[in-house]
């Protein structure tokens, strides 16, 4: 990296609600190709940016992050202010095709880190809403049985730990050496909209929002959504708690349950390996 080369890391929320996901498509509005076009025009030439986390079509992202090189004259801070007024996102009022994503911060970054392979751990949300309010049909999964939680903290405790969690990944993504992952923590509330609109970071107990959150150092191809499915099965009482340590053991995608829709799934925060933590403070 030269003297002038800076190694940029973005913090980024989106709502996936309009987007092909997070990867880069030729002919498809993606967030990364969103951020690289803006990016690129502002450079006046290609800027590619390796994002920590490929997410789903529909699905949405409070602290995604990404990394880039950057050796143009616009300070650090003031990256995210210029994007946000071409996405639209900086509170001018103008539509914007890309208005669904907001940069957080940028900060520069040592030349060893990178956004995908510095990181060590991520928190996943997801949101069941028993409202049946449309407005957040892209917010959150709408479904309004009842669930008996209780007995989806006693099945969560079997799926915290070290384990191979090949039942929990969908056919289709990047073929992994192992599906050993380590899950660190599950936790399940009862939350309430903040707001009269949905707004999934300004939550209250006691309200009729289920929020799921999974920790862990990393996770296979829909395993948060298959997790999710699984859990709200034991709610409704189609599989006791106990099953699940029957369901881990088989590493059959068949002995899990239903992939929970995208919408009600956010990437809520990600770690980094902790010799960057004086960066990032």
């Amino acid at each position: 990296m030269s003297e002038t080369e800076h190694n940029i890391l973005l913090k980024i929320k989106y709502d996936g609600t309009d987007y092909c996901g997070w990867q880069r498509q030729p002919d498809a509005p993606t967030v990364q190709g969103s951020i690289e076009e803006v990016l690129s025009y502002l450079a006046g030439e290609p800027v590619t940016i390796n994002g920590t986390s490929r997410t789903d079509s529909g699905v949405h992202a409070l602290g995604q992050c990404a990394s880039f090189k950057w050796d143009k004259n616009i300070p650090v801070d003031k990256i995210p202010q210029i994007l946000n007024r071409r996405f639209g996102s900086a509170g001018n009022g103008r539509p914007n095709r890309n208005g669904g994503i907001q940069i957080l911060e940028a900060r520069e970054m040592p030349e060893d880190f990178h956004a995908r392979f510095s990181c060590r751990g991520k928190t996943y949300r997801y949101l069941i809403d028993s409202t049946g309010s449309l407005f957040r049909r892209n917010q959150a999964f709408l479904f309004n049985e009842e669930l008996d939680l209780d007995a989806m903290r006693q099945a969560a405790e079997l799926i915290q730990g070290t384990h191979d969690f090949k039942c929990f990944e969908s056919a289709g993504g990047i073929p992994r050496e192992s599906t050993v992952r380590t899950v660190s923590r599950i936790s399940i509330e009862e939350r309430q909209w903040g707001c009269s609109l949905p707004d999934p970071e300004t939550f209250t107990p006691g309200g009729r929002t289920v929020a799921i959150e999974v920790t862990g150092d990393g996770f296979l191809y829909n395993m948060v959504r298959i997790i999710t499915g699984t859990l709200v099965e034991v709610g409704l009482g189609k599989r006791t708690p106990e099953s699940l340590k029957d369901t881990i053991e088989s590493r059959s995608r068949a002995q899990a349950g239903f992939t929970a829709p995208p919408q009600g799934l956010y990437l809520k925060e990600i770690y980094f390996d902790s010799r960057f933590d004086e960066y990032l403070r």
